[in-house]
């Protein structure tokens, strides 16, 4: 029996992979596997070669997804499967998550059909504290800006910012800042082939003085164990979310990876969530934290032997 061959799928801008999974290669190989790397937009690369292509670095695939979606769809044996990825990479999906009873902050979702003009956008921002504007397809954070709803010139800022990607044909989401982020951060709950796998906190990212176009580099505070109620909440998305994949697409859809982002809806000890996002498509798995990468290999080996 040969090693089969796991192809792990990036972008230009990462020809060797983020560096967060540097180690991956050499852990796939450990257990039996033959890496390879490859960019999703290489023509000459023959994905039918290998017996398991993995979505990872794609950070470029926001600003074409048309073209990233045809492809992933011309791909065999390519996990998260090319429908996940179509439903994920559109933030419309916590609509979804929404309607499936999960608590998702407020969104004001502006569509670019409606035509609105700067005063209609100014009038659909909340009229008191921070706020959030961003494009409903992006990529670590592009396109995300944080604003001060009694400020005058941040206001106008946001308006701009909307109005902007709105006349070049891009959806937006329009979120309220939560000040508990800033006390808090936010938690990230990793999945792999559907089981809970491991947490990790993140500090706030957000910062005021955070405009459209900076790239959000996501800072780790620590890798800890997740409280009962972080797994109970956890559980509960995962759940929802497996169930509507099934549901949806008619077949197995068992996610190799996915992210799921918390924040607290309070400060008491015994509390809720919300649902800041579900990433199945290029999402950071902290793989260079406490070595979880061996965790990453091992989720992998079992689908490659599968």
């Amino acid at each position: 029996m040969t090693n089969p061959v796991v192809t792990l799928i990036t972008c230009a801008d990462f020809p060797h992979l983020d560096p967060d999974e540097a180690g991956l290669p050499d852990a796939l190989r450990e257990r039996g596997m033959e890496p390879r790397i490859a960019m999703w937009d290489d023509p000459s690369v023959d994905w039918s070669a290998s017996d398991l292509n993995i979505i990872r670095s794609v950070r470029d695939y926001a600003g074409r997804r048309d073209e990233f979606l045809a492809w992933a769809r011309s791909v065999p044996r390519l996990l998260n499967q090319p429908e996940q990825l179509e439903w994920n990479s559109d933030k419309h999906y916590l609509r979804d998550m929404q309607a499936m009873g999960l608590p998702v902050v407020d969104t004001v979702w502006l569509e670019p059909d409606s035509h609105y003009t700067k005063q209609q956008v100014h009038t659909r921002f909340p009229a008191q504290g921070d706020f959030v504007v961003k494009p409903v397809i992006s990529s670590g954070g592009r396109g995300t800006g944080r604003y001060t709803s009694t400020d005058a010139v941040s206001r106008g800022d946001a308006v701009a910012h909307a109005h902007d990607e709105l006349e070049n044909g891009h959806a937006v989401m329009v979120q309220r800042y939560l000040d508990q982020i800033d006390r808090t951060g936010e938690i990230s709950l990793i999945y792999l082939n559907g089981l809970p796998a491991y947490m990790v906190q993140k500090e706030p990212l957000l910062h005021p003085s955070f405009k459209p176009g900076d790239v959000v580099q996501e800072e780790v505070v620590r890798s800890q164990r997740a409280t009962e109620e972080q797994w109970r909440w956890g559980e509960k998305i995962r759940q929802i979310l497996h169930a509507y994949m099934r549901k949806r697409y008619h077949k197995d859809a068992l996610l190799l990876y996915d992210r799921v982002d918390l924040v607290p809806a309070g400060d008491d000890d015994n509390q809720e969530f919300y649902v800041m996002e579900v990433s199945l498509v290029d999402a950071s798995l902290y793989l260079s934290i406490d070595n979880h990468v061996d965790e990453f290999a091992d989720a992998i080996a079992v689908r490659a032997f599968w």
